[in-house]
């Protein structure tokens, strides 16, 4: 099955409220949380023979990089939404 099709109605909901890109960006950031979540899960059953406290070393590498694509498409975001604000017309020149 493919992404559009498992998250239609989020797609849908997001891309109505934000647009087609920031939409599609936004249920990017839920799936990355998804996934994050269940990294977390794993690495609590997957610890680390150095250090018990810890998530195994692989695990830590996944849960920084899925953190650091979420950056990425959250600061994506935030430059469509800063570029979209200063190419609007302002309603009021007086103001």
């Amino acid at each position: 099955m493919s992404i559009y099709e498992d998250r239609r109605d989020d797609l849908d909901q997001y891309e109505f409220m934000m647009g087609t890109a920031r939409g599609r960006l936004a249920v990017t950031l839920d799936v990355l949380t998804d996934a994050l979540v269940l990294v977390g899960q794993h690495g609590v059953y997957c610890t680390s023979t150095r250090n018990p406290a810890k998530p195994a070393m692989d695990v830590q590498l996944i849960d920084r990089l899925l953190n650091d694509a979420k950056q990425l498409v959250a600061d994506v975001m935030s430059e469509l939404a800063a570029s979209r604000l200063k190419t609007q017309k302002p309603d009021n020149p007086l103001a």
